[in-house]
């Protein structure tokens, strides 16, 4: 029995200071997790972007040969700097040049053939002005035949004129003023046109005028214009910055890379850059005007989602956005925010939803 009395103002006080902390409302207010919170500002951020980029010949090109021949000789070599209309190869066809002879004979004996029946013709119409001296279906004869033979002469003329053509092609001339690049041929070889896998006679490539190939983001390009000023950095050439103008854009994102081509124009009068360097192109994107910015620890990113920790009335929600520009230290986001919102700026995916927080 003492000891039951002993025991019993013990339990009274346990219970009583129990009751105390349930009651104290600075006690439940010290569990709630305390968290730093940020606000969302209409802000754009500025970021540098670096993007890989190559040089391209302004004009390209592989010869092919156009007929069937021989190479007689070959004047250019690789390096050779030539100017549009310039003497590079030439090919030898006796085939040809004897198709040409025999298209020329027959267009010759065909205008022969025409000049004869046409003035037969005139001849007889003259005639017909007696009555009775000429018959209606003679005259009309002599008039079929000389039209006939006026068309047999000028399909044979553009037969002769054909086979001239393709007799020039066996000197083959530089479309435009640059550099050979590569030569696969030399003299005495056979060269076919009909040969599908054979590699090209010549390469020529103009190297005075560049194209700076390099595909931008869609996000990103749309904020850029034609005759913008981009720099850019040669691995040939550490640490020395180059410039061009935006000459063309594409119009078209690639499905593949949600990218759009874009192309700078690049002068090169020294010849010191070539097709195919590798460049770094930098510019700065100027941010979107209707983006938010939140600090980039604000931003949570999970398997399935990406969302910022908004707090309203005290408790924490989740709201999922997509995200723009970043720098150092705040990253755009868009979503269903408002200018001024309060946001965790350290939050992680372990905070969970509709909790209240201590701010």
């Amino acid at each position: 029995m003492n000891r039951v009395t002993l025991l019993i103002p013990f339990i009274i006080l346990l219970a009583a200071c129990g009751h105390q902390q349930e009651a104290d409302p600075a006690v439940a207010s010290a569990a709630a997790p305390h968290y730093s919170l940020a606000a969302a500002s209409k802000t754009p951020v500025e970021q540098v972007e670096q993007l890989p980029a190559q040089l391209a010949a302004y004009q390209e090109v592989s010869i092919f040969p156009k007929v069937n021949g021989y190479v007689q000789s070959v004047l250019v070599d690789i390096g050779s700097h030539v100017r549009q209309g310039q003497l590079l190869m030439v090919l030898v066809a006796p085939e040809l040049e004897q198709a040409t002879l025999q298209a020329k004979e027959k267009f010759e004996r065909a205008k022969a053939d025409f000049t004869i029946s046409k003035e037969e013709y005139e001849r007889l119409t003259e005639a017909a002005a007696t009555p009775g001296a000429v018959s209606p279906l003679q005259l009309a004869a002599a008039k079929a035949k000389a039209s006939a033979d006026s068309s047999l002469a000028n399909a044979e003329r553009a037969n002769w004129q054909q086979q001239q053509v393709m007799g020039s092609y066996l000197n083959v001339t530089a479309p435009f003023t640059g550099v050979i690049t590569a030569r696969n041929v030399h003299p005495g070889a056979l060269v076919s046109a009909a040969a599908k896998d054979a590699p090209p006679m010549l390469e020529l490539k103009q190297i005075e005028h560049l194209r700076l190939q390099v595909d931008i983001p869609e996000h990103i390009a749309e904020d850029l214009r034609n005759s913008d000023t981009l720099s850019f950095y040669l691995t040939a050439y550490p640490g020395k910055a180059f410039t061009g103008r935006i000459a063309r854009k594409s119009m078209n994102i690639s499905p593949q890379f949600r990218s759009e081509r874009v192309e700078l124009d690049v002068y090169n009068q020294s010849e010191t850059l070539t097709p195919g360097m590798f460049a770094t192109v930098l510019f700065t994107s100027k941010g979107n005007p209707s983006a938010l910015s939140v600090p980039k620890s604000a931003v949570v990113t999970s398997t399935e989602r990406k969302y910022v920790i908004v707090i309203i009335d005290g408790k924490t929600h989740k709201v999922d956005v997509s995200t723009g520009n970043q720098s150092a230290s705040q990253i755009e986001v868009f979503g269903a925010l408002n200018p001024g919102d309060s946001v965790i700026a350290n939050a992680n995916d372990e905070i969970k939803d509709n909790i209240t927080i201590k701010q």
